[in-house]
């Protein structure tokens, strides 16, 4: 799906005595027989399990999980069990009027449970067919706690088990799972019983079951069946999918040098949303809401087409590292995550040269990851995770961003080949078990014959960016000494506290051979470089931090700024950037960058600054001094805007492509005129050809359209969803009816998430896209509305979204109001998010008040 270091349980297998989760140590699941019938039109289900257990040591009592879950039996080998259910725990207890000895039992339960109109267990996704027919496909979504909502279980990533499964479908709709069948059989009923094959060992969040009215179409990766599964009408939308998918199955069976162990790999598009995933990488059946797996030539950009790669990517690194090694507890969750992301990034590298992977890394990914860890919202990599409501708040950038920026400075460090090694050792030892991280650091260092866990452990263990710093350079008999001293780079004080790093720098001239060093601590470093001239600090930005330059050096650096490596230059136009949001320097260095960089330079640099200069944009109050800041942002891009056109050229760059989405949605933001009439030509014409605008600059002229929307146009917008048939597209329109500036209208927008017009997930999708431009507004509308906003959002994730409405609010009352809600509503143990939310907000508004001046001044500048 798109973070406590366990030293002391570094065992491989998933035995019971050793687990670190929230259930009592002893018992533990070796097998699970499920059979489910679920009633679509009721939203129910009814289920039955044998599970064969082993006791380690004699027990009057066995806990498992269960959540939302009516049972009516329970029998321990045979014999009728008294039980309790804590709901609060989401546990299941079973007590045994005698010990039940050591060895192998079997339990067996029936219940019935709800299927849910949220993603979390079993849910609902309710769409409409062409011909205007209403649909409903069933899935399960189970990570992090919620396979406990579908049957009861030991829910925890350390009790690894089989899973033998089995469903009865209506007539006419097709059941998949993680395994392929293993039977079918058509009952005197018109239903269909599926039953599917045992699953290898694993974790009972990557369980996964689905039925409806689909259709499937598969290639071959070698002995691997790769399958897209959809609604009927649109799978050869999957083409694109499954080509990639073939392409990184092979790649993977090689990096990781364990193949693929499972006879299928399925693909499953749903037509639904969920505001808090993407994509799920149940083994053997990864899950994908539809605008993240099928490309649809008619509606999708280049950047979506890339997303679907990326995503692709993402879910399939997961088949190893989550699935087949699993981390044994939520503390770890990056080993999933962090490790997933930096694959689909690795991947493109080497299989799509064309995109430019690495220095889009540096330009959004490390970039998110730095720009997170230096709040005082920030945390470990690694961090304790003891609740329920904690385990959705370690879904974040610094698990997914900081862990993949981390794994790739240690890359970068041992080597491309060593650390490939390492990674091959590390599955070839704990295939099928469960980890801790440093386990992963005990088979790099043995792959590298030296210790990496001191400087693993500095990144992961601790929070935070280190900022290495150039105090002094010396060019003498033609190599170049400096000294570099390292701090604390924050937003905040609390981001400013000291702390003490052993970083891995490379450093050289441009164009020359770099020198390698590693920052330690607070003391000065020096270093002499090969050469003199402009020194390059952090070459390529392969190591996870912020570097900051002397008058001197800087000016070297814009002065040679066009002949800078790309990721360097990329990576400079963000230090400087932060480092004047942080206080370290004035923003006009960074706009010095800016001016370097010529209207026909690597599209990659003007989508950066782009975006850059929005964020600007947004923090300059309402007034003329927001009208100055959107005049010179619109001065500044129309040049490149002029160059790259409306239309796509043929043959042109992907990179190209996407400079144009992000120039039309940046001037639309900032309400250019040409850009905003552009777009209205383009939705008016939609009336009479749906494939009015072209599939290149679709998003964004459409988003242009919503924000800048008047009374009328936002009732066009409101017709073009609600007569809307293609589930997505629908989805889509949805969502744009929250993105109008105009406050009126985000007022009228609110009106319908109480109303019968909007699907749920439509309805939290609204909520969430409101609360982007008019996070007041949505902020308040949620907590007087909260039986409603109960009914939205997924039970896993509640804790945060109410609180997360807020964020982006500049009124000096927010983040009180955020944190009495969360006082009143939230348990302690469940108030992280809130936390983080009001942290942020307070780095924000420290950040204005540094920098609002100078941005003025630039606006006012005319040069």
């Amino acid at each position: 799906m798109k973070l406590s270091l366990a030293t002391a349980l570094l065992l491989g297998t998933a035995t019971p005595a050793f687990a670190v989760g929230q259930l009592p140590a002893g018992v533990a699941p070796v097998s699970y027989d499920i059979t489910v019938r679920p009633d679509a039109k009721a939203m129910t289900f009814s289920g039955e399990e044998d599970v064969t257990i082993t006791v380690a040591r004699a027990t009057k009592t066995i806990v498992l999980n269960a959540a939302d879950l009516k049972i009516a039996t329970a029998t321990l080998d045979g014999q009728a069990m008294p039980f309790t259910l804590d709901a609060t725990k989401q546990q299941l207890t079973l007590t045994s009027p005698a010990f039940v000895a050591a060895g192998e039992h079997k339990l067996h339960f029936a219940w019935t449970g709800t299927i849910n109109t949220s993603a979390a267990g079993f849910f609902a996704i309710d769409y409409t067919n062409p011909d205007g027919a209403a649909a409903r496909m069933l899935v399960t979504q189970f990570e992090a706690p919620d396979a406990r909502r579908f049957a009861p279980m030991w829910d925890e990533p350390a009790y690894k088990a089989t899973f033998a499964l089995s469903t009865v479908a209506p007539g006419g709709q097709t059941a998949f799972s993680n395994m392929p069948t293993s039977s079918v059989t058509k009952q005197g009923d018109g239903t269909t019983l599926y039953r599917f094959a045992e699953t290898p060992k694993m974790s009972s969040y990557l369980l996964f079951l689905g039925m409806g009215d689909v259709e499937r179409k598969t290639v071959m990766a070698g002995k691997t069946e790769i399958g897209i599964i959809t609604r009927r009408g649109v799978v050869d939308q999957g083409d694109y999918a499954l080509a990639q998918a073939k392409r990184l199955l092979t790649y993977y069976n090689d990096y990781f040098g364990q193949p693929y162990p499972l006879p299928k790999l399925d693909m499953i598009a749903g037509p639904g949303s969920s505001q808090f995933f993407g994509a799920m990488e149940n083994w053997g059946a990864i899950f994908y809401f539809e605008p993240e797996l099928l490309y649809d030539q008619k509606r999708a950009t280049q950047s979506g087409k890339q997303r679907i790669y990326t995503v692709v990517a993402h879910e399939m690194a997961h088949q190893w590292f989550g699935d087949l090694v699993t981390m044994r507890w939520w503390d770890d969750l990056w080993l999933n995550e962090g490790f997933a992301s930096w694959m689909e990034n690795k991947s493109s590298v080497d299989l799509n040269p064309e995109w430019y992977a690495a220095a889009t890394a540096v330009a959004q990914d490390r970039e998110g990851a730095l720009q997170a860890d230096a709040t005082a919202a920030t945390h470990p990599i690694i961090r304790k995770i003891e609740t329920v409501d904690q385990i959705g708040e370690a879904f974040d950038g610094i698990t997914y961003l900081k862990g993949q920026a981390v794994i790739g400075m240690m890359e970068a460090t041992l080597g491309p080949d060593t650390f490939r090694d390492g990674i091959r050792r590390y599955m070839a030892k704990y295939k099928y078990s469960n980890t801790a991280t440093d386990q992963l650091w005990a088979e790099l260092s043995a792959a590298a014959d030296k210790p990496v866990a001191p400087v693993a452990h500095d990144f992961t263990l601790q929070p935070g960016v280190p900022l290495v710093t150039m105090t002094g350079a010396r060019c003498i008999a033609g190599s170049t000494r400096v000294t570099l001293t390292q701090s604390r780079f924050g937003y905040d004080a609390t981001a400013k506290q000291v702390q003490n790093w052993r970083v891995p720098l490379t450093l050289g001239m441009v164009g020359r051979p770099t020198t390698s060093v590693t920052v330690r601590g607070a003391a000065a470093t020096p270093v002499t470089v090969a050469g003199c001239g402009t020194l390059v600090l952090n070459r390529d930005k392969q190591s996870y931090v912020r570097v900051s330059y002397s008058a001197a050096g800087h000016a070297a650096i814009v002065r040679d700024f066009n002949t800078l490596a790309l990721t360097d230059q990329l990576g400079t136009l963000g230090d400087d950037f932060a480092l004047a949001k942080g206080g370290n320097q004035k923003l006009d260095r960074y706009f010095a960058d800016v001016a370097a960089v010529g209207a026909d330079a690597n599209p990659l640099l003007w989508q950066t600054i782009a975006g850059q200069l929005a964020d600007l944009s947004r923090r300059v109050p309402k007034g003329p001094a927001r009208a100055a800041m959107y005049g010179r942002v619109a001065a500044t891009l129309a040049p490149v805007m002029q160059r790259v056109g409306f239309a796509a050229g043929k043959d042109e760059s992907p990179l190209v492509s996407t400079l144009r989405e992000t120039l039309i949605a940046v001037l639309g933001d900032v309400g250019n005129a040409d850009v905003a009439a552009k777009a209205r030509t383009y939705v008016a014409a939609l009336a009479s050809d749906p494939q009015a605008i072209p599939a290149a600059i679709r998003a964004p002229i459409l988003g242009t359209y919503a924000s800048n929307a008047t009374s009328g146009e936002w009732d066009a917008l409101l017709a073009l969803a609600l007569a809307e048939k293609n589930p997505v597209v629908k989805n889509g329109y949805v969502r744009l009816l929250g993105a109008a500036d105009d406050d009126a209208l985000a007022k009228r927008a609110l009106s319908l998430l109480e109303s019968e017009r909007l699907s749920t997930p439509q309805k939290a999708s609204l909520l969430h896209a409101i609360a982007n431009g008019h996070p007041d507004l949505a902020f308040d509308f949620a907590v007087s509305h909260m039986a409603l906003i109960n009914t939205l959002v997924e039970t896993s994730n509640r804790a945060g979204f109410v609180t997360s409405l807020g964020g982006g609010s500049d009124d000096p009352a927010m983040p009180g109001k955020i944190t009495a809600f969360a006082t009143a509503n939230l348990p302690v143990a469940a108030r992280g998010s809130a936390k983080a939310t009001v942290a942020s907000m307070a780095a924000r508004r420290m950040v204005n008040a540094r920098i609002r001046a100078d941005i003025a001044k630039w606006a006012t500048s005319g040069s």
